[in-house]
């Protein structure tokens, strides 16, 4: 089973996207913020990752910066899931290695279309 690393401040997203995520056959890993999910990193690295922007601690696109710089750190599918949908955000998080970018609020539908355009389904 593929996992997926969903990392958001928001309890509640969180708990969507993982339910999402086993909906789509995916092993969901939580993490709170950008530094949760580094570490997490470091014991194993996701197939993919549900990354949202802003959170305490680590944002999104100075964990995904942390990420790709890992030995391997280059094969999780990164998606990030954000409020942020100006193309400044969005031209960083591409050139940060972000494979892919989705507007919130999001449902399983978005989200099972951009892992299928990215090749996870």
């Amino acid at each position: 089973m593929k996992s997926c690393l969903i990392v958001d401040d928001s309890k509640v997203i969180r708990m969507v996207a993982s339910k999402i995520m086993n909906e789509l056959e995916f092993k969901p890993i939580e993490a709170a913020d950008g530094q949760e999910a580094l570490d997490a990193c470091l014991k194993a690295l996701p197939d993919a990752v549900l990354l949202d922007w802003n959170m305490p601690v680590m944002s999104g696109i100075e964990f995904l910066r942390a990420l790709r710089k890992l030995p391997g750190g280059d094969q999780p599918v990164v998606v990030f899931c954000t409020t942020e949908n100006d193309i400044t955000h969005i031209q960083e998080a591409m050139e940060a290695g972000a494979n892919e970018y989705i507007m919130k609020p999001f449902d399983s539908e978005i989200i099972q279309a951009k892992f299928a355009q990215v090749g996870l389904l």
